[in-house]
Formats: structure tokens, sequence, C-alpha cells
């Protein structure tokens, strides 16, 4: 092939690319939440896809594709055709925290994707059923201390956040509290509702409802500040744990191969989404922190936090099992 022909197929390639761009979309986007209904990576989700909907033209449906702390779902996405039609909606378990837990996944995740925008940060809250004689993060402590092992907590599976903050916790305090995990914070949660865990770390997108409708009580949040969706609830920080903090989020992904330009035009309208009024309120309402971010600015995001948690987790000798 020569030198000329070379650089017409390249010309070619780029104009192909922006007319996909422009043309797309022309069916329905599934964006898959590797996780069961119900959990805050679902829910705002579901948020932003009803937007987008509007905004693109076609529907965009939601696939929950549960299982392997959130590997199924992302190992889909990986293989999916890259024209924008199949997405991610990631969060911090998926990009940041498997990478550093387990020895090999069946992706590559430096490789596997490419970002395109963040959507929310997502503080976690320090959950207790009501049954449980604690009215603060300090009582809950003294009452675990008393009954090493005999209270349990449960998370959305092995090596996720709320996992990952909950071995921070009993860490910094000196507290032994027996780990249940669950795939998905959706029957985490049923769980801690039922009474047969009485702990447990989730994000405010899912325990604002339950804790106004008086089915859990909040101790504390992970987050530096206070939330504007529990307003009355302090963090681990200003209580029991000076400096605690810790954070998920959720963000959009799409398949590695994926035009550039299309990237680019989904982090442009995920932008405008996300800053609609109503979006942006339902999110904080829920407790999430609407932000969304450029491709390359996500890109560096997972980056940085992927290290943050591969210290974490060398350092407590945490494992997905």
């Amino acid at each position: 092939m020569t030198k000329t022909s070379r650089s017409l197929m390249a010309v070619a390639w780029c104009v192909l690319s922006i007319t996909s761009a422009w043309a797309w979309p022309d069916k329905a986007v599934t964006i898959v939440v590797p996780f069961p209904p119900g959990g805050g990576t679902d829910t705002g989700a579901r948020i932003v896809a009803q937007k987008l909907s509007v905004k693109w033209g076609q529907p965009v449906t939601i696939d929950n594709k549960g299982g392997a702390a959130g590997q199924v779902g992302a190992d889909f996405v990986a293989k999916a055709k890259p024209d924008g039609y199949t997405l991610l909606m990631g969060n911090v378990g998926t990009q940041s925290i498997n990478p550093a837990l387990y020895k090999k996944l069946p992706y590559d995740p430096d490789k596997a994707f490419v970002p395109i925008s963040l959507v929310a940060e997502l503080p976690l809250a320090m959950m207790i059923n009501p049954s449980v004689p604690a009215k603060s993060d300090k009582e809950f402590i003294t009452l675990a201390k008393s009954q090493p092992g005999k209270l349990n907590y449960s998370s959305s599976g092995a090596g996720g956040g709320p996992h990952l903050a909950a071995e921070m916790f009993k860490d910094a305090t000196g507290t032994f509290i027996v780990h249940v995990p669950y795939r998905g914070g959706g029957p985490a949660i049923t769980d801690l509702l039922a009474g047969n865990v009485q702990l447990s770390f989730m994000t405010v997108l899912e325990a604002s409802g339950h804790v106004k409708a008086g089915r859990l009580r909040a101790l504390a949040v992970t987050s530096e500040q206070r939330v504007s969706a529990l307003p009355d609830v302090p963090t681990l920080a200003e209580g029991s744990i000076p400096g605690f903090n810790s954070i998920s989020w959720i963000g959009l992904l799409a398949p590695a191969g994926t035009p550039t330009s299309l990237v680019e035009k989904m982090s442009a309208d995920i932008r405008e989404v996300v800053e609609m009024p109503d979006v942006k309120n339902r999110l904080i309402d829920l407790g999430g922190i609407p932000k969304t971010s450029s491709p390359a600015e996500f890109s560096k995001f997972i980056d940085n936090d992927r290290k943050r948690y591969t210290a974490v987790i060398k350092t407590r000798g945490i494992t997905a099992d």
C-alpha cells in the first residue's frame, strides 16, 4: 500500500467516524448496570437514562447484569461492538477496586473501556437496623467492642466500596464485626431491613429513602462534609474517626474502539443532562453529588482512584473471598 493510499484511508476513517457520530443514535441504546436493581449505581443510571432518551430521541434502556462484583456486566460491555449502543454505568468497584482486588479479570481494565464522563459522586452512610441499641457511631462502637464477633454487617459484595469502608471503620475503631457479602446493594439492604444483619455501609442514594421512612437509622456519613440529603447526620470525621473519608462514584464508559467523536458527543450530552435542574436536584436529594467530566479527566480520575484503593487493599490485606 502506497503512502498516498494510507493517507486516503485515514481521511476516510475520520470522515466515517464523524458521520457515524452525527447519525447516532438511530436505534435504542443500552446502559448495562453490572449489579442487580435497587442499588445506587442502578438508581443513578435510571435517572440519567430517562433524560438521555429524550435528548437522543431513542429509547435508553437499563440492563442489569449482576455477578462477580460487577465483572459479569463489565465483561459484557468490554466485548460489545464499539458503536455507542452498549454502554457501561461503571462505578468505583468495577473500575478502581476490582483491578486491585483480583489477580485476573475476564477483561483488561486498562484497555477494555474508554471513559465518557463521571455522573455523580456517592457518599456512603453508616446504617443500622432500628432494633440495634445505638443512637450514634460512638455508641455503636461501644456496643461492638462489648460483643466482638457477635454483630454482622452486609455489603454489596466482597471487595466493593462499602466493604472497604466497613473494613477501614473496623481497623480505625478496633472492632470485630463479621462481614456478610451479597450480590449487589439491593439484597444487602433487604437483609438489613429484615434485621438479619445489624450494620451496612451504603451510598446515601440507597439510604436516604429508608431513613426518611424510619425503616433504617443513619449513624454517620463517610464523606468529609455532611450531605444535603441527610443534613442532621454527622460525618465519621467529626465524630469517632477524624480524617475518615470514603466516597463511591458512578460514571459512563464505552467499549474500547468507540469513535472519539462519538465519545465526545456522549460526554457533552451527559454533562448537559446532569446539569439539568431536575436531574441535579434528584441526585442531590438522594444523597449524590452531581459531577461530570471530560473523557480525559475521567480517565485520570479513574487512574488516581485505582492507585488509592490498591494501596488500601494491600495495606489491609483484603481479598475477594
